[in-house]
């Protein structure tokens, strides 16, 4: 099962892929980091939700334009079909309408074509199969928390499996919780109707660049679905266990809230112009600090704050494409990684330097950012197990440093307005901290950073000293960082993360966001014509939905690791807004 055949639907509560053969490989209800009720993409015991035609011949995916409403065409020789898949988002009331529900609808094209329905959920983890009741009109799973129900105009006795000859326009809808209980196909016809306007308004109401705007709108619209509306939190990706590679062990839980990515997911949506999305994750980026005692913050959060994130492995199920282990949690949740307190300083600074955020603005959540860049004062080029999460001896980061540098530097601007009596104690520390990144972090002989203070090694990480503006833009340092990164790490538009081994030995595929990274850094540098060039490269590899795993094998073209993945298309709008000409320059 390729990565590049799913499809993402969503809305805001919870998330589900869809392969091309119509089905739900993966859904976790009722919220992102819940238990798998579909989970064939780790296991073909882990239960999935069928429904396509009955030869079980894969179709054609596309999302109608502009929204998150998937379409899958399928040609047969009874005749063609389609079935539309979403999950309801709309205004209602005067809040957003987001219930966890998933509609399907099916319906002819040509001829009789024949289809086959299956829904086969799993209570979670454990593979079990739920009790299944039935009424007129639907079958309720019983077993979960919470009713877990099908609601039908279709025959109940062709849900287990048996084809059937497809006559007209047919509606499936599986909610948790609230079941429907008034007519199906009005109901589903208007959920379609208003969730299309929903998403096509908020594209509207996005910046694009001039250039790679399809792309763009794509990443916009699947980072919109990482959003938990109810905490403001943003997950990393939607699924777990993912391998990195083949055979490399490197499969982790991702489903959770990293506050490394804060700092990213928050310029992304300032870059796309959507407010609301950057409020509500700043609200939750402050409830988990300023609930951390003595700040010590954990990198990754469940997405209602918690951090009981206790890693485990389940030996019963076998792994995407057999490639275990499959784990739950994340160990990386007890690591001390000092990166994340500049760039919580960098989300949060924002609050006092953007009129927008006056309402945010308290004595309390100042001291808060005030204290967050202190901290990273005093830990900076100590042994920490960095952005990559090295699960080997912790050495000092130079990228650690260079993040706590740039958050004491950001802290001395807010500061100057809002700690005038503190901002030099700020600002001197800045200067301390960019002297320790250049004197400890440079290798003059490789002409670039380097990883850890006496090492040799190269961290496509530092790529970043380029947008958090380390030096002049015409330093050689800078060019000479980004030449050796491409260099050593490439070469070609697809880079590693880093060459050294982490514990699971050498990685072998390309990280996909540090492609970004570099296309940033060259745009920002005046490259403009690499920039491009590589942007276009990097494009022409996507798959025909637009999403973007984390890892990508270079030599086969083939995506790996968590999919989709939020830092991916985080990488992919900056990359964009940085290297496409500006607007004024094409009208």
């Amino acid at each position: 099962m390729e990565l590049e055949r799913l499809g993402l639907v969503g809305n805001c509560q919870f998330s589900a892929l869809i392969d091309d053969r119509g089905a739900v490989v993966w859904c976790c209800l009722p919220r992102f980091d819940s238990e798998p009720v579909f989970g064939g993409l780790l296991d073909p015991d882990g239960g999935a939700f069928r429904v396509g035609p009955a030869d079980g011949s894969a179709g054609t995916q596309r999302y109608l334009e502009n929204t998150n409403v998937l379409e899958t065409t399928f040609r047969t020789p009874e005749g063609d079909l389609r079935v539309l898949d979403f999950a309801p988002r709309f205004r209602l009331h005067e809040r957003w309408f987001r219930p966890t529900q998933l509609i399907r609808i099916v319906e002819p094209l040509s001829g009789s074509p024949r289809i086959r329905v299956e829904c086969q959920p799993r209570l979670g983890w454990s593979k079990r199969e739920p009790l299944r009741t039935h009424g007129s009109h639907h079958q309720s799973f019983r077993g979960f928390a919470d009713e877990l129900r099908l609601t039908t105009d279709l025959p109940l006795s062709y849900l287990d499996g048996r084809p059937l000859t497809l006559t007209g326009r047919r509606h499936i809808a599986l909610t948790w919780g609230e079941p429907i209980e008034e007519p199906l196909q009005p109901l589903a016809d208007r959920f379609l109707q208003a969730t299309s306007r929903y998403w096509q308004t908020w594209v509207k109401q996005c910046n694009v660049p001039p250039r790679w705007q399809h792309a763009t709108i794509r990443s916009a619209l699947a980072l919109k679905l990482h959003c938990f509306e109810d905490t403001g939190a943003i997950v990393a990706a939607t699924t777990t266990s993912i391998a990195e590679s083949p055979g490399s062990g490197r499969t982790w839980d991702y489903r959770y809230c990293w506050l490394r990515d804060a700092t990213y997911a928050l310029d992304a949506f300032r870059l796309l112009g959507q407010f609301e999305e950057r409020q509500q994750f700043v609200s939750y980026l402050l409830n988990v600090a300023g609930s951390a005692k003595d700040l010590a913050l954990a990198p990754l959060h469940r997405i209602d704050g918690r951090d009981d994130l206790d890693e485990q492995i389940l030996p019963h199920w076998k792994g995407h494409l057999g490639e275990g282990p499959v784990r739950v949690g994340n160990g990386a949740a007890r690591h001390v990684q000092h990166d994340i307190y500049g760039e919580m300083v960098l989300a949060l600074a924002p609050i006092f330097l953007d009129e927008r955020f006056e309402p945010e603005r308290s004595r309390a959540s100042l001291d808060l950012l005030a204290g967050l860049a202190r901290k990273g004062s005093q830990v900076a080029g100590t042994p920490d197990a960095g952005i990559w999460e090295l699960r080997t001896e912790w050495t000092p980061q130079t990228f650690s440093t260079l993040m706590c540098w740039a958050g004491v530097d950001r802290m001395a601007r807010v500061a100057a307005r809002h700690l005038p009596h503190e901002a030099r104690w700020f600002a001197d520390e800045a200067a301390r901290l960019h002297q320790l990144v250049l004197t400890q972090g440079f290798d003059a002989k490789l002409g670039s950073l380097v990883a850890s203070p006496g090492s040799r090694e190269l961290d496509a990480s530092l790529l970043q000293a380029v947008m958090l503006r380390l030096l002049p833009l015409d330093d050689p340092r800078l060019h000479g960082t980004v030449d050796a990164i491409t260099r050593v790490l490439g070469p070609g538009p697809w880079l590693q993360r880093y060459r050294l081994d982490d514990g699971f030995g050498r990685p072998e595929v390309a990280f996909i966001i540090c492609a970004f990274w570099r296309i940033e850094a060259l745009a920002h540098l005046g490259r403009l014509d690499e920039a491009r060039a590589a942007m276009d490269a990097v494009l022409a590899t996507q798959g025909p939905l637009g999403l973007l795993s984390e890892d990508l094998d270079p030599r086969t073209g083939r995506m790996w690791g968590n999919f989709p993945q939020a830092y991916s298309h985080i990488g992919l709008v900056r990359a964009a807004f940085a290297a496409s000409p500006d607007w004024s320059e094409v009208l």
